[in-house]
């Protein structure tokens, strides 16, 4: 059994961690730890993990997790980064659901995220956790960083396109929307019923933080260097709980058969799902599950293709995502634990 380790359980990916790991048959979880909430029993705090998750969280000074065989870190940003070298010396292996180790370029991580990073010489080290990607390298991998939700939806949307080389690289959108699970458990003014019921708003127009993530990406499939991908991006809070909806847009530069094209480039991955023509996925399609819908259009026959692309923004954009990463690092069915049909409605 692998002994798995939680850092920041009291968070939404916190919590959607112990519900998949809870019932995955190759686990068994031995730390779980939160500051304010030491002593207490996970199912206090989270009922519907009663009769499936019997620890108490721990203080992280504490909690034995270097005896595991693996840790998440469900922190905010700016945690792993200081406590994975030693896990990692210690013979740990980690996975961070955070952004400290997903960007390679230091300084533009610095830019973005606005601290000093505190373990650049791992940021080399560590395997981007695409596992449509990068599954070869997450096989051996010590460290890998967790991709973010909106790069998950808008990197496997564009992805058949990119690699290709069927589209205009300087010209790319990707218009997405985010449910409010995306902005965390926190009390905060912008996330309240009644501020984001009933309401819909962009946000991080001149810039968000997952824009980097997702440019590097990019220019990765592309071969490229990042300068030379040219991506507007604009997030949305929506009014639901769960799910992320991208809507992606390209300019063609060769013909091709779009639909065929993604379905080849998809055959054989277990968590995508490339739909039919003319379908249109719907974020409810997927909650709870880790799995991504993908459609493909082209409008009235022009030169513009349109991807839908959605995703459960803690599954597959998190928690279910990273359960992923680790049956891969241990040699496990890249789809153990992960078998869950989506909840409807």
């Amino acid at each position: 059994m692998i002994k798995v380790g939680i850092v920041g359980g009291t968070g939404y990916t916190g919590v959607e961690l112990l519900r998949l790991l809870a019932r995955h048959p190759g686990v068994e979880l031995t730390a779980i730890t939160s500051r304010g909430e030491a002593g207490t029993a996970v199912a206090d705090m989270f009922p519907s993990l009663r009769g499936f998750v019997h620890l108490k969280f721990s203080d992280p000074k504490d909690a034995p997790l270097s005896d595991c065989d693996v840790v998440f870190f469900a922190t905010p940003n700016g945690i792993a980064m200081q406590q994975a070298a030693g896990l990692l010396d210690s013979g740990v292996k980690v996975i961070d659901l955070a952004a400290d180790f997903r960007i390679k370029d230091v300084a533009l991580w610095e830019k973005w995220y606005g601290m000093t990073h505190a373990s650049p010489t791992l940021i080399a080290e560590a395997v981007y956790g695409l596992p449509e990607v990068s599954r070869t390298q997450i096989r051996g991998a010590r460290l890998v960083a967790n991709p973010g939700c909106y790069p998950t939806a808008t990197q496997l949307g564009f992805l058949p396109l990119i690699e290709a080389g069927c589209v205009d690289l300087g010209h790319l959108i990707a218009d997405a929307k985010s449910g409010v699970s995306g902005a965390g458990r926190k009390a905060e003014i912008g996330i309240l019923f009644a501020e984001a019921s009933d309401n819909f708003k962009a946000y991080g127009v001149p810039g968000h933080r997952h824009l980097p993530e997702i440019r590097q990406g990019i220019a990765r499939a592309a071969g490229k260097a990042v300068e030379q991908v040219g991506l507007t991006f604009v997030p949305h809070l929506t009014p639901m709980i769960r799910g992320i909806h991208a809507t992606l847009y390209a300019r063609i530069t060769r013909d091709e058969d779009f639909q065929a094209l993604f379905e080849a480039r998809y055959a054989n991955e277990p968590f995508v799902d490339v739909l039919p023509p003319k379908s249109h996925p719907e974020t409810r399609s997927v909650r709870a599950a880790n799995t991504c819908r993908i459609a493909v259009h082209r409008p009235q026959g022009g030169d513009t293709l349109v991807v839908l692309s959605v995703i459960d923004n803690l599954v597959k954009g998190a928690a279910g995502q990273a359960v992923q990463n680790m049956n891969l690092m241990f040699g496990l069915d890249e789809c153990s634990g992960l078998s869950q049909v989506p909840v409807l409605p």
